[in-house]
């Protein structure tokens, strides 16, 4: 749906952590809603300064998917925007489907404005690219099974792994261990790993090893919050090729290469 069409709820990515790393798009539909829910155990509360000051703040942390419908629905009754603001992006890992799936079914109207992934702030402030010529050119986002939801039989980490891609895990740091053994025989116990602990917030940690040791760092200082596990060649490459798209025999349409 078009932003600008008359709707109820807007989906709004509110970054990885940073106040200041949500869009100017996701700002602004923030005030103007009267109502606003977001989730206050992953979202920090200073994006609740761009609320009305009126606004209705509802924090959906200890609420179920059924209650949390409740206010898109009374909400929508009383001629209410809602802006529901969500951690990272709303494209991955976000619980998003389902609650769209709902306003379907009650034909509530509702707009999607994407935020910054954790994955790519954890990548910057690792200051590493994801994705090196001749190295990896592939990431791929993942997370391993648990109680919320159980990973698709297809979908094993050994199966990504034999890719040789730049591995991004998310909600995974309690089976640190597990990881460890399952990737070593893929990229070896040298590879490079980092843990990124609540990237861009105030308390962000960084745990930079190597599969050989990433588990006794972890164990010496215990993550209890959300936390990414980064796992690859491109984390730690050097020596590579440079891209051919700034070489000057190139040719490519906006500039002319040797003939």
């Amino acid at each position: 749906m078009d932003v600008g069409e008359v709707v109820t709820v807007h989906f709004i990515g509110a970054g990885p952590g940073a106040a200041d790393l949500i869009t100017v798009r996701g700002r602004d539909l923030l005030a103007r809603c009267p109502v606003c829910l977001y989730a206050g155990s992953i979202v920090p509360r200073d994006l609740l300064v761009h609320c009305p000051p009126s606004a209705r703040l509802v924090d959906t942390a200890p609420m179920s998917l059924d209650q949390i419908e409740a206010e898109y629905v009374a909400a929508h009754a009383a001629g209410l925007d809602v802006a529901r603001l969500q951690s990272g992006d709303l494209s991955v890992f976000s619980a998003v489907a389902e609650q769209m799936r709902r306003l379907d079914r009650r034909g509530i109207p509702y707009t999607l404005t994407p935020g910054v992934p954790a994955f790519a702030a954890a990548a910057a402030r690792l200051g590493r690219e994801l994705t090196v010529p001749e190295v990896a050119q592939s990431v791929v986002l993942t997370r391993m099974s648990g109680r919320a939801s159980r990973m698709p039989a297809s979908e094993t980490l050994a199966a990504f792994a034999a890719t040789g891609a730049t591995l991004v895990l998310h909600l995974a740091i309690h089976a640190i261990d597990k990881i460890v053994a399952e990737l070593i025989p893929f990229y070896g116990a040298d590879c490079t790993v980092a843990v990124v602990v609540r990237a861009t917030w105030a308390d962000e940690r960084i745990l930079r090893g190597t599969l050989a040791d990433i588990v006794d760092q972890v164990a010496a200082e215990p993550i209890e919050r959300t936390a990414i596990i980064l796992v690859g060649r491109a984390l730690a490459a050097e020596d590579f090729r440079e891209s051919a798209l700034y070489d000057p025999d190139y040719r490519r349409r906006f500039r002319g290469g040797a003939s």
